[in-house]
C-alpha cells in the first residue's frame, strides 16, 4: 500500500484529537515579528518619550489622568519552520506510543492550530538519508502533504550514519530568511556542544520552540532480569542485569545528569523549552505549556513597578529567564544508560 494511503487515516484521527481539544489555544493575533507599525489596535501603555503622539489612547488617559498609548498589531502573517528529528533513536518507545510517533504529533497540532490563520508552514526532516526541505506555504494541502512526507519517513537501520542536529540546525538558519518562529522537535541526544551553539543562531532571529521529547525508559531501568539493549544508532548490543539496585541507581542518576544537561543547554541558547513524554497526556502537557507562556508573555507587558500581583514589573532579564525554562515535570535524564543502551531487543 502506498505510505500516503497508510498515513491519511492517522493524520485525520491526529486533526480530529488536536481541534478537539486544543483549538483556540494557539489561536489569535501575533505580534509582527518584521521591524515596522501594524494597523490593528493591541493594548495601551503608559506614554513615554519619543512616541508618536498620534497614536494617544485618549480615553484611558482621561480616566488615568496620565498619558497613554495604544500599541499596534503588526498585520503580517507569521512564518513557521519545523525542524523534525526522525533519527533511529526516535525508534524507540515502551509506553503508549514511539518517540517518532510523539513527535509528529507535536508538529502536526503545530501545523493544524496556525495553517487556518494564513501562516505559512515549511519543514526541515532529518534522518538517515540525510535532510530534506519542505518550502513554506500556505493551507491545508500542504500541510496534510508536509505531515504525510514526515509520517513516511523510513526507519534507519541499525548502525547507518546519521547527520547531527546541530548540522540541521545550521542548514535552517541558511534557509530560514524571514523572522518568525521556528519548532525543533527532538530527543537532544546529541552531544549538546554539537546543536547549542547553532540552536543559538536561530535564537538570535527567531523564536525558537525546543519539543523535548522522550520515553520513561530513558529515565529509568526496570527490574526485569537479563535484559538486551541495542544502540539503534551504532546497533551495538550489551546484556545488563537490571536486577542490580546500585545499576539502577546508577542509571538514574546518569540519566537526570543527561536531560539537566540538555535543559541548561537549551536555556542558555535562549530557546523555549517544552517537554514531552510517551507515558503522559501530550495534550494536556501542551495546554499547560501554552497557558504558562501566555502567563510569562502578559507579566512581561507590565510596566515596570506597575501595581499587581506578585511577580509584576520583573526586570527583563529574570522574566527572559523564567519564560525559558522547562516543563513542570519530575526529573528527567536521557536514552543511553551509563552500563550501555538502547532499545530493549
Amino acid at each position: 500500500m502506498k505510505p500516503y494511503l497508510i498515513a491519511e487515516p492517522a493524520l485525520r484521527r491526529l486533526e480530529l484529537t488536536i481541534t478537539r481539544r486544543l483549538d483556540g489555544l494557539l489561536q489569535g493575533e501575533h505580534l509582527g515579528l518584521v521591524p515596522g507599525p501594524g494597523s490593528e489596535p493591541a493594548e495601551s501603555r503608559p506614554y513615554t518619550a519619543g512616541d508618536d503622539v498620534r497614536r494617544m489612547d485618549w480615553n484611558v488617559t482621561a480616566r488615568t489622568n496620565e498619558p497613554h498609548v495604544r500599541d499596534l498589531v503588526a498585520d503580517r502573517e507569521l512564518e513557521i519552520w519545523a525542524l523534525l528529528d526522525a533519527t533511529a533513536s526516535m525508534d524507540f518507545g515502551t509506553a503508549a506510543m514511539e518517540k517518532r510517533e510523539l513527535a509528529l504529533s507535536a508538529l502536526a497540532s503545530v501545523g493544524f492550530l496556525t495553517q487556518r490563520t494564513g501562516n505559512r508552514i515549511g519543514a526541515h526532516l532529518l534522518h538517515g538519508g540525510g535532510v530534506r526541505t519542505l518550502p513554506a506555504r500556505t493551507g491545508r494541502p500542504h500541510l496534510m502533504a508536509l505531515l504525510q512526507a514526515a509520517f513516511a519517513l523510513p526507519r534507519t537501520p541499525p548502525g547507518v550514519a546519521e547527520p547531527l542536529l546541530g548540522v540541521a540546525a545550521e542548514q535552517l538558519g541558511r534557509v530560514v530568511r524571514r523572522r518568525g518562529l521556528v519548532v525543533v522537535v527532538s530527543d537532544f541526544l546529541d552531544t549538546p556542544e554539537t546543536w547549542e551553539l547553532p540552536l543559538r543562531r536561530l535564537t538570535a532571529r527567531h523564536q525558537v520552540l525546543a519539543v523535548e521529547v522522550l520515553d520513561p525508559r530513558e529515565l529509568t531501568l526496570p527490574d526485569v532480569g537479563i535484559l538486551t539493549l541495542v544502540d539503534p544508532e551504532t546497533g551495538r548490543r550489551r546484556e545488563v542485569a537490571t536486577g542490580s539496585a546500585r545499576l539502577r541507581r546508577r542509571y538514574a542518576e546518569a540519566a537526570a545528569g543527561q536531560r539537566d544537561a540538555i535543559a541548561q543547554a537549551l536555556r542558555r541558547a535562549g530557546a523555549t523549552h517544552m517537554r514531552l513524554r510517551t507515558d503522559r497526556d501530550w495534550v494536556r502537557d501542551l495546554v499547560k505549556h501554552v497557558m504558562r507562556q501566555r502567563r510569562f508573555a502578559s507579566l512581561a507587558a507590565t510596566p515596570m513597578g506597575a501595581a499587581g500581583p506578585p511577580g509584576r514589573g520583573l526586570p527583563p532579564d529574570r522574566l527572559s529567564r523564567r519564560s525559558s525554562g522547562t516543563q513542570e515535570s519530575p526529573p528527567s535524564g536521557g536514552r543511553r544508560p551509563p552500563e550501555g543502551g538502547g532499545d530493549a531487543a
